[in-house]
């Protein structure tokens, strides 16, 4: 059963939209640029997100968030721990972004 990671951004008051838009178009790239180390392929299964349009008012500092799958905990412990192209984004958003928040499941699993 695969992994859903949610990974949620709250930006620095100073950071322009130019960066915001730079860090959210990077996390989406994370899809093609990261490659499986045995497969050569890209392994993330899916990779969507966006900006927060909730209009409950509970976000507390988070404004945008990306929805990613793997297949398995091995693919998400690579893509952590060793990716070069993730671990490249995550060095990236040094300055621009304030708060960030992260929330791996396995559906159904409680």
């Amino acid at each position: 059963m695969g992994i859903i990671h949610i990974v949620m951004f709250g930006f620095k008051p100073l950071a322009t939209p130019e960066e915001v838009q730079q860090v959210c178009s990077g996390m989406l790239a994370l899809k093609d640029k990261c490659i499986h180390p045995q497969t050569n392929k890209p392994y993330l299964k899916t990779s969507v997100g966006g900006a927060d349009s909730s209009p409950e008012g509970r976000q507390h500092g988070i404004s945008h968030a990306f929805l990613s799958e793997f297949e398995s905990q091995e693919d998400r412990k690579y893509y952590i721990e060793k990716d070069p192209a993730h671990l490249e984004f995550v060095k990236s958003v040094d300055g621009i972004v304030e708060k960030i928040q992260v929330v791996d499941f396995t559906p159904g699993v409680f």
